[in-house]
């Protein structure tokens, strides 16, 4: 036995085409060479049976004159013990299959459809049906192929190196859609790894952690109408209201089992679309091991989640969503993955997809690793993700996930456990340029798609373009909004005179970003209470605040998002492992702050002035904003054409009457919408249906109205025409 043999039966040949497939034997003679360690006997095109090499698992067949080299051939072989034959083409007769561009544009970082050639693909070669793998794994001795179709045997389907680009591929004949298979890794360290694919675009149902071949996409979309249109979406003048989802918690068939796609659109879909909202955002949905990690702990990066089916039905889904008018945004989680050993840590035995020196590499309190966004191919690998979800599943906007954490060196690091960047700073340079460029590619090839960063920080120009220096996000979370006005809220109202800035602070930074109004799951969780828990008082005014407060968040300017349960008035945390009570919140009162919830996304969607002009302080104006000592705000929200709504707020369960408010034109109003009407569950105390202007100068206002402020509620007027 050649040392190429040796090497190949023990694991450790680089190259297995120099064992295996057309060779010469000592005389010159062409002959077909096969390692079938599992093999009794084995038969060369089905008829010539092959000579096992003394003491091996090598099988050998010196070919025919007739017989014409570079053919594809099959081996028919019979498993020791066993009476059943198997059959199938060789995949050592194959040539290399991956091209020279695919390989030069992912080593560049520049293959934005990386994921079309990268993982698994079934994929017809001369004729012959089979499946094309190609891996990166630089660094590593051998990679092989392993699954149930050779009993997880890594010597059996070693694969080929592409040169020094550190891909890997195979093709193998005779596999179909559904196999499960992972990578088999001898790293250089001679440690043998098994990892699932990076680039697989199925994964088995935690626990287990094999990938799935899948056909490649072959969905026919009915949603062509939606895309045209959002191609040339407007999104900084028209109303975007979210909700946000986790879909194995929304609602449940029983307490361990999780609806499909096809059945959570079944109900979801209806509801949100009763509920008015413009937009769904869903918790991460790519594969995750752990349920209570709600998805953030990504090991299946281009795998959506088995737990809600296959991706033909999460396309179903998004679809349907279309034909509905309800886009759909991804929480997408480029700042970390987790240290699961199948996964991406660690992937060839060394740091690869992540930093090696772990002071750039490791998030501590998280117990993740950081993406190395130096690296070309690592950047590649999230580039294309990114477009994998908007264009292979019609995504209309990504939510990054914590982009603080990408941008600071320091972040969440004491003294002595960071690296400044190469000038001395705190900055994450590689980091910032990778946002820019995923923010760039995404606007240039998904036109009217939108990207959302949670970035909690004051990092200039979040959502300004690159050209001018920003980091090209369409718009940024609020997270100064959410937390002064949640913090505010939670005041009884005899001391909120004192805290009334937390209200109006934000004015003072609102139009530097492009801001959404977010209350996020993670204000509903570990300890924080339920929105509304949040509120102060009894029951009643517990729904009161609650009332007050969506009112608030619809009319200050910026995009609104709501979590799930906050627009039942849910009295318990979230729990991810249990569904929604909906049960409570159909009882009673607390069913009216579900009816305003729908009023305010209605009203927030028709009226022009509450939306239009979310992100120019042309669209906003205080009345009084100075009222600290009633507790009162009064403003006015404008549109384009200077159409203008009276937005009034009493945050004291006091009702005020005859409160007077200037007004900027010579008009009588009426009510459009009152948070205390009967039918939210409040107490009924309002206005007339017309409010009679006065010519009394009021607060730099040539006319006014006086009206009455019900307690714990908002106002909302409108000229009467």
């Amino acid at each position: 036995m050649n040392p190429q043999m040796t090497a190949l039966a023990k694991g450790e040949l680089y190259d297995p085409f120099l064992a295996l497939g057309y060779q010469k034997d000592t005389k010159g003679k062409h002959l077909i060479r096969a390692y079938l360690p599992s093999a009794e006997t084995v038969l060369f095109d089905g008829k010539n049976a092959m000579t096992r090499v003394e003491g091996t698992d090598f099988f050998e067949v010196v070919l025919p004159i007739s017989f014409k080299i570079g053919s594809h051939y099959q081996l028919k072989w019979q498993e020791k013990g066993s009476r059943k034959w198997a059959e199938a083409y060789s995949p050592y007769s194959f040539l290399p299959q991956v091209g020279e561009m695919d390989i030069h544009l992912f080593n560049e970082g520049k293959h934005h459809h990386a994921y079309r050639f990268m993982g698994s693909h079934l994929k017809t070669v001369d004729d012959i049906e089979g499946c094309l793998f190609v891996i990166w794994a630089p660094n590593v001795k051998r990679v092989s192929l392993v699954g149930d179709f050779n009993s997880w045997d890594g010597r059996r389907h070693p694969m080929r190196a592409a040169g020094g680009s550190g891909l890997w591929e195979l093709f193998i004949p005779g596999l179909k859609h559904g196999e499960h298979y992972k990578y088999e890794i001898l790293s250089q360290k001679d440690q043998l790894l098994l990892k699932t694919d990076p680039y697989a675009r199925q994964m088995a149902l935690r626990p287990e952690t094999a990938s799935r071949i899948v056909e490649d996409d072959t969905y026919e979309w009915k949603d062509k109408a939606w895309q045209k249109s959002r191609a040339s979406f407007d999104w900084q003048h028209k109303p975007i209201s979210i909700y946000e989802v986790h879909a194995g918690s929304w609602q449940r068939p029983a307490p361990d089992e999780f609806f499909n796609w096809d059945e959570l659109g079944d109900r979801l879909i209806p509801y949100v679309k009763n509920m008015a909202y413009t937009h769904i955002e869903l918790m991460p949905v790519s594969e995750h091991p752990l349920d209570q990690s709600w998805g953030y702990q990504v090991t299946g990066f281009y795998a959506p989640s088995a737990r809600q089916g296959t991706p033909d039905q999460f396309r179903a889904f998004i679809e349907r969503c279309h034909l509905e008018n309800i886009g759909v945004i991804i929480d997408w989680v480029p700042a970390h993955f987790p240290k699961d050993s199948f996964a991406l840590a660690r992937f060839n035995g060394d740091a690869l997809y992540e930093h090696a020196d772990p002071r750039k590499g490791e998030h501590k309190e998280w117990g993740t690793l950081i993406f190395n966004y130096g690296r070309n191919e690592v950047k590649n690998f999230l580039l294309a993700n990114a477009l994998y979800w908007l264009e292979e599943f019609h995504i209309d906007g990504l939510r990054v996930d914590a982009v603080a954490s990408m941008l600071y060196l320091d972040y969440d690091r004491d003294p002595g456990e960071w690296i400044p960047n190469k000038y001395g700073g705190r900055e994450n340079l590689e980091a910032v340029e990778f946002l820019r460029e995923m923010n760039q590619v995404v606007h240039q090839r998904v036109p009217g798609a939108v990207t959302m960063a949670e970035e909690s920080t004051s990092w200039p120009m979040v959502s300004r373009p690159v050209e001018l220096g920003g980091l090209g996000f369409t718009m940024k979370w609020n997270m100064g909004w959410m937390n002064d006005n949640l913090s505010y809220i939670k005041q009884d109202p005899i001391h909120r005179k004192y805290h009334h800035n937390k209200l109006t602070f934000s004015q003072m930074y609102a139009y530097s970003e492009n801001f959404v109004l977010p209350l996020s799951h993670d204000e509903v969780v570990h300890g924080k209470y339920s929105l509304y828990d949040k509120m102060p008082g009894d029951h009643w005014q517990k729904l009161a605040n609650q009332r007050l407060f969506y009112a608030w968040q619809y009319a200050h300017p910026g995009k609104k998002l709501m979590f799930m349960g906050g627009e039942i008035s849910q009295p318990e945390e979230w729990n991810e492992m249990t569904q929604l009570n909906w049960h409570a919140a159909s009882e009673g009162d607390r069913h009216g702050v579900n009816l305003l919830v729908a009023d305010l996304n209605k009203l927030y969607r028709d009226c022009k002035p509450l939306h239009e002009l979310d992100f120019s302080d042309k669209g906003f104006r205080w009345i009084d904003c100075n009222d600290s000592d009633q507790s009162v705000l009064s403003l006015l929200r404008y549109d384009q054409e200077g159409n203008h709504i009276v937005c009034v707020f009493n945050f004291t369960p006091i009702p005020r009457h005859d409160y007077r408010i200037g007004i900027p034109t010579a008009s009588d109003y009426t009510e459009i919408l009152n948070t205390d009407s009967s039918y939210y569950s409040g107490s009924d105390c309002g206005n007339s249906d017309t409010i009679s202007y006065e010519e009394k100068p009021w607060m730099g206002f040539e006319q006014s109205i006086s009206i009455t402020l019900p307690p714990l509620a908002a106002l909302f007027l409108k000229v009467k025409k």
